[in-house]
């Protein structure tokens, strides 16, 4: 997060950012009312650990939401030029 971050859809905003931090919870569901009825245990067979982003970023400006590695590499390629 101690990168230069550059809007890859507005291209201008610098400086306005959201930082989406993620958490993760595994839960099991009741399949017809949609009730959480349990978490998922990392010895369950079926279970598959989250493998997804922990941090999202949004722009300030514009509002597009997207990984952190795109607004970085937005701000490096940016700076070549």
């Amino acid at each position: 997060m101690e990168t230069p971050y550059l809007c890859p859809s507005c291209g201008t905003n610098r400086s306005r950012f959201h930082v989406i931090e993620q958490v993760v919870q595994s839960v099991k569901k009741d399949p017809k009312t949609g009730e959480i009825v349990g978490s998922i245990s990392p010895d369950d067979p079926l279970y598959i650990p989250y493998s997804g982003e922990k941090v999202r970023v949004q722009c300030g400006v514009c509002g597009l939401i997207e990984s952190e590695l795109r607004f970085i590499k937005a701000a490096e390629r940016n700076r070549l030029m």
